[in-house]
């Protein structure tokens, strides 16, 4: 076979494999745009796993009117202008292949209008070809709208799982951006029906209560450190609350959420022998480091990064860990010593407290005496009186005996002296 170029259409899809897997992966790409467009509120609406129809709606900046077909070509970005602006880039997209990949393997639909635009901007179409492109009422932000995935390649849609494994993958992805941006509303539906809506309030233990629940948001402990160049901020839990699998494990690097086995494995060494084999803890981190000293492109999804000095940050955010830890032992010391003194205080005041009272009953029991009954009275009375007599024959039994004895005692010396 001879060489020959590949056409739009052909190398469209070959790019498309490389960043859609998934549902869930276009879920990813559109909310990362939502964010970049400084959106404080998306929602994120699918149906059979997001297979049939897949609905992101913010209400960021939109999309100038002049832009929208640009923004549907390959390597067509507003987020960095030269390869220099890489090594510094902030925003969750850059490379400009989110849309013209969803639309090489869906049918899509967009809408959207800028803030100061009186009108939208309503654009489709299928297998990335254009069909609809109008000017249309609509509120501010922007809407898109994905249908039937992998329609123009069957052997990919072979490869999709049942809808609910795939909504399980969407709405893990959606967990992962409410946690990663607690500053945005987030809401997640499936089949019509609410998962769960975060307020965007910033609180971070609120929206971990509200997708795991008392056991885990009542037993975390916060970790705050800044040093060599890096920040974190965050919450581990306890060790008690570990699981069989790094499903807990969150953490975000200026932002962006990723996987990383050099924190993970910095995370779970900052618990040492804490943590029974096997085991892996809980953790939403943020972590925030020059982004220079992190390289975001080496992953089709963004899902990793690099970091320029990895033993730093290995150092740093196992040290932060181990600390967290170790002031959470010694809080957790100190009140018990303080809840002992306080019981042993209190064992004290009621053992006083015990004896005052017998000492009160027992004086109460020496100063009341109850009145005998009558019947009482006179047997009573009848003992003191066979008493007394029984004394009077004894002392008049014992005068006799001693007035006898003298006079024995008498005629014995008589005798003895006339003799």
């Amino acid at each position: 076979m001879s060489i020959q170029l590949l056409d739009e259409s052909t190398i469209n899809k070959i790019a498309a494999g490389e960043v859609i897997e998934r549902p869930a992966s276009i879920v990813k790409e559109l909310t990362e745009n939502a964010i970049d467009a400084d959106a404080s509120v998306i929602t994120i609406e699918i149906r059979d796993g997001g297979i049939s129809m897949i609905r992101v709606t913010d209400n960021g900046g939109g999309i100038p009117a002049d832009e929208v077909k640009t923004a549907f070509l390959r390597h067509a970005t507003s987020k960095i202008q030269r390869a220099e602006d890489i090594l510094h880039v902030r925003s969750l997209g850059f490379r400009g292949e989110a849309l013209a990949s969803i639309s090489a393997v869906s049918r899509i639909e967009l809408i959207t209008r800028q803030r100061d635009a009186l009108t939208g901007i309503r654009y489709a179409a299928e297998g990335g070809k254009e069909t609809v492109f109008e000017e249309v009422g609509a509120p501010g932000g922007t809407t898109v709208i994905t249908r039937d995935l992998f329609f123009n390649t069957p052997v990919r849609r072979s490869f999709l799982k049942a809808a609910v494994t795939e909504t399980a993958h969407v709405a893990a992805l959606a967990e992962e951006l409410a946690l990663s941006h607690p500053e945005i509303s987030i809401r997640f539906l499936a089949n019509g029906q609410s998962r769960f809506h975060t307020s965007g309030n910033r609180e971070v233990k609120d929206i971990i209560y509200q997708l795991y629940g008392r056991e885990i948001a009542s037993k975390l402990l916060p970790v705050s450190r800044t040093e060599q160049g890096f920040s974190v901020q965050g919450f581990i839990g306890r060790p008690e609350i570990s699981r069989g699998s790094r499903a807990l494990e969150h953490y975000c690097v200026n932002g962006r959420y990723i996987k990383s086995p050099l924190l993970a494995k910095a995370i779970e060494d900052g618990y040492g022998d804490r943590m029974m084999q096997h085991n892996f803890p809980f953790a939403v981190l943020f972590l925030e480091t020059d982004p220079e000293t992190v390289d975001v492109n080496v992953h089709p999804t963004k899902r990793e990064v690099r970091f320029s000095d990895t033993q730093a940050c290995y150092l740093f955010l196992r040290s932060a860990v181990e600390d967290a830890l170790q002031r959470a032992e010694l809080i957790r010391l100190s009140s018990l010593q303080e809840e002992n003194k306080k019981k042993a205080a209190q064992s004290a005041a009621l053992g006083r407290d015990a004896r005052s009272q017998e000492a009160l009953r027992a004086e109460a029991r020496s100063q009341y005496k109850k009145p005998p009954e009558p019947f009482e009275t006179q047997r009573l009375t009848e003992e003191r009186k066979r008493e007394a007599e029984e004394q009077a024959l004894s002392l008049s039994s014992f005068l006799s005996a001693y007035g006898q004895r003298q006079i024995n005692q008498s005629a014995k010396a008589e005798s003895t002296g006339t003799s």
